[in-house]
């Protein structure tokens, strides 16, 4: 009962630390990424419901993974650790999409309303520098002109947002030299939380399966954690077979991919249970593995 009380203590407060400092990063690219835009009062690119989505898959890979690994070393039984990975997976997971669907819900009436008011056409104007607003002026990411001195007119159709039309100002001395494999774990995990998110508000029970599937598959990696003597080690490995996971999660989710498993299934099994079934097959081969590898290795022993 003690190993079991810390474990949780342990998940908890990971999941937590490790969520919020994954919104502040979020937060804190999107200022960055604000800079690069001709402002408009006090905007923000990203608010704090939307860097949570996105650091939500982030937050709870990483925890899993710590979760297993101190589980590992501290010899906490497998069936148990996996069990309250599990649990404790769903329960966050349950609590922090419906506290961010309700947040979102909410968010038109906590809105405050545009302090500018005007019709197309309104142009605003700060340190030489001129923009006309082609729609209303409380639609204050739609498309725009953007008058610099000593520059011809710039259009921006998508000032904010994905696809945005960014000027071509000077960029800041670190803005293109992150690695490329942060940046592709970083679109992986936008993509799993927009995955999530779009299946929270179509389907539930979609996103229930989905969410349990995922923690099942992640939870059942704890041998994984045990291959070497040297914890370090172990959890880089644990690490990059989690990114491979995160890729066949997004590969899995492809509109192609899925209408291909879908036809090889003859339609028996719906196209939105194509991906949890498939994580539910490989969670339960390796829980499988591990408990038949777990008895075998004595009789090994013995011999």
């Amino acid at each position: 009962m003690k190993n079991l009380a810390k474990l949780i203590l342990f998940f908890s407060l990971s999941f937590i630390i490790i969520l919020l400092i994954t919104i502040l990063l979020r937060l804190l690219s999107s200022w960055i990424d604000l800079v690069r835009i001709i402002p408009l009062g006090e905007l923000l690119v990203d608010d704090a419901v939307a860097a949570a989505w996105k650091a939500f898959p982030a937050a709870l890979y990483l925890t899993i993974l710590l979760t297993l690994s101190y589980t590992a070393r501290r010899n906490i039984p497998i069936p148990a650790t996996i069990l309250s990975v599990i649990i404790l997976g769903c329960i966050f997971t349950g609590v922090v999409s419906i506290a961010l669907s309700r947040t979102e819900a909410q968010r038109p009436v906590l809105e405050p309303v545009s302090p500018i008011q005007g019709r197309p056409g309104l142009i605003l104007s700060r340190s030489d520098n001129a923009m006309i607003l082609i729609r209303e002026s409380r639609d204050v990411r739609g498309p725009r002109v953007v008058s610099i001195p000593g520059r011809p007119l710039i259009y921006q159709p998508v000032p904010l947002g994905p696809n945005n039309s960014i000027l071509n100002l000077p960029a800041l001395s670190f803005g293109d030299e992150t690695p490329w494999f942060i940046r592709s774990v970083a679109i992986d995990f936008n993509l799993s939380a927009a995955e999530m998110k779009n299946r929270l508000s179509t389907d539930p029970v979609s996103f229930a399966a989905y969410a349990f599937s995922l923690i099942l598959l992640l939870g059942s990696l704890r041998i994984i954690l045990e291959l070497s003597k040297w914890p370090l080690a172990n959890l880089f490995m644990g690490a990059l077979v989690y990114r491979c996971i995160l890729s066949l999660e997004i590969f899995l989710n492809t509109r192609e991919i899925n209408d291909l498993i879908s036809s090889f299934l003859a339609g028996r099994l719906p196209s939105q249970f194509i991906s949890p079934a498939v994580f539910c097959a490989l969670g339960g081969l390796i829980i499988f593995y591990t408990l038949a590898a777990r008895i075998a290795r004595p009789r090994r022993t013995d011999d």
